[in-house]
């Protein structure tokens, strides 16, 4: 057996061809059990090598050297090390170790969260997830991370970067509840409450075969955003592909939040107070009470709306009555609300309190819709060449094609949803 010496001699000399680098790479691998036996003594061994030019050396011996208990004298300097190795680390080389890159990353995250210090590591994973993706359709083990981070960090515009991407390939179902669960939260910070619910969405109707505590978290806030952004919940709404572990079991973990949705649907502010008041310890407890007092608010806005059908010209102190707010002011501040929000047209006469409705002035001419349309066709086209791939790809998956030629008399074209006529842009 080799002395870590001798191995650090090793990946300072095979660490520049093509052919070097897979000799290396199989050094490497004879020696890992060693390096992790040794774990405690690794650090000064770092220090003698270049994370730029000798990646996959640096990577197995700090993978190692982070397997053992680290001392929190110790952990800011790690941090720091590890986020220079990450930043500086040739692609190439980490690729040929994927699970101990995955390995240095997700424990350089909580070494940051120990250190109450998730801002330093945003960056770091963002770079991280790019050096391990093959492609942007990738979804890796380190999205969730890069996603967490962003999130305790209250970085929500650099997780949208990556949210922003469509995924297509998955590895670990785990990473995909995650990624998913931690997205949606991003988009509610940002309010972005349409993607947060599709990625909610993705979370409570993917397969599963017994209930997971991921779903069940994102169930609950998939109702809340639902009050809000759409006015509405049923429970009974859920697509026939859902999972029978959900469809049965969901709603028992999360009545608080159905029987809010069922008081919200009636419309009633004095109810949905009530259910609010019962289960506000709750909903605190769940940490999410802040969204549940949004949906309050948004039963406000969505009883302003209703009078908006009738009505063109309404005052403030009428509007404050019907909606049962306890002043003209705050009327005045929710209809203010809904204007900067894009979601009324209005003009507020200060000196007689009355309130215009107005027709939208979008007209759906302008330069910046036609390059919205534009990119919304070109993302469906997109769609369309992926999903005629996976199509021709799994049609000849002879698998895929014996088991589903066991499984077909179970299913019938009405177990599907129909193709949607008409598209929301």
């Amino acid at each position: 057996m080799e002395s870590i010496e001798a191995l650090v001699a090793h990946i300072q000399g095979l660490s520049s061809s093509v052919d070097d680098i897979s000799h290396l790479h199989n050094l490497l691998e004879k020696a890992d059990e060693s390096l992790q036996s040794q774990a405690s003594r690794l650090a000064p061994f770092l220090e003698q090598l270049d994370p730029s030019n000798h990646s996959l050396g640096y990577l197995y011996i700090l993978e190692a050297y982070t397997s053992a208990p680290i001392q929190k004298e110790q952990a800011n300097e790690l941090a720091v090390s590890t986020a220079n190795f990450i930043n500086s680390c040739l692609v190439e080389q980490i690729r040929l170790a994927p699970d101990k890159f995955t390995s240095v990353c997700k424990r350089f995250k909580d070494q940051l969260l120990l250190l109450q210090a998730p801002i330093q590591g945003v960056g770091p994973l963002r770079t991280a997830v790019r050096k391990l993706q093959p492609s942007s359709e990738h979804l890796t083990a380190l999205h969730p991370d890069f996603l967490q981070l962003c999130l305790l960090a209250k970085c929500y515009k650099t997780g949208l970067c990556v949210l922003e991407e469509d995924i297509f390939e998955v590895d670990q179902p785990n990473d995909f509840f995650l990624y998913c669960y931690y997205g949606g939260m991003i988009c509610i910070g940002q309010k972005l409450f349409r993607k947060a619910m599709e990625l909610l969405h993705n979370v409570v109707t993917a397969p599963m075969s017994t209930t997971n505590a991921i779903a069940v978290e994102a169930f609950k806030k998939y109702i809340l955003v639902s009050l809000i952004h759409n006015g509405q919940f049923s429970s009974a709404s859920f697509p026939k592909y859902t999972s029978s572990v959900a469809q049965r079991s969901l709603k028992n973990f999360c009545q608080p939040y159905v029987d809010l949705a069922n008081s919200y649907n009636t419309g009633k502010i004095v109810e949905l107070d009530s259910c609010f008041e019962t289960n506000k310890e709750k909903f605190e407890s769940d940490n999410n009470l802040g969204l549940v007092k949004q949906v309050v608010s948004s039963l406000y806005k969505r009883n302003i709306k209703r009078l908006t059908q009738t009505y063109l010209t309404l005052s403030l102190q009428d509007i404050g009555n019907t909606v049962q707010l306890s002043t003209p002011k705050e009327a005045e501040m929710h209809v203010l609300q809904m204007i900067q929000d894009g979601e009324k047209f209005a003009t507020i006469n200060q000196k007689d309190g009355m309130v215009s409705f107005h027709e939208d002035p979008e007209q759906y001419k302008s330069c910046g819709m036609i390059e919205h349309i534009d990119s919304s066709i070109q993302r469906m086209i997109a769609l369309s060449k992926k999903l005629s791939a996976v199509d021709e790809f799994i049609s000849c998956d002879t698998v895929y094609l014996a088991k589903a030629g066991r499984e077909r008399p179970r299913f019938d074209f009405d177990d599907f949803d129909a193709v949607p006529q008409k598209f929301n842009m």
